[in-house]
């Protein structure tokens, strides 16, 4: 590896002469089938000053499939958002029609929050 320090992540220098550095090569859990998903969904308004974003969350799979998942929900609802660290964010109040398009897709879904 030519350029290996660029995947040591802020790591410059150890005393420990055995000191071997362990890549993050960290195995993204496989995506669960639709199935046995277990989402929840639910508004959301805390730091966001007052603005609701509909929060989905409880994915368990990769971050390609969160991502793809995120990208059919903010197409159906016309609206943006994101998806990180298994959470998925659609800005605007969508939560109906997001339980809808999940139930659609065959995940379970329930509710949560006021």
């Amino acid at each position: 590896m030519a350029n290996d320090w660029k995947d040591r992540l802020g790591m410059v220098y150890s005393t420990n002469s055995d000191f071997r550095y362990e890549y993050g090569n960290g195995e993204e859990e496989e995506t669960l089938p639709p199935q046995q998903q277990d989402l929840r969904v639910m508004l959301d308004r805390k730091r966001r000053k007052g603005k609701p974003v509909t929060l989905i969350t409880g994915f368990k799979g990769t971050l390609d499939d969160l991502k793809a998942l995120a990208k059919l929900l903010k197409t159906k609802c016309g609206a943006g958002g994101s998806a990180k660290d298994g959470e998925i964010i659609v800005q605007g109040d969508f939560c109906n029609k997001v339980i809808g398009i999940l139930k659609d897709q065959g995940y379970k879904v329930k509710r949560s929050g006021g």
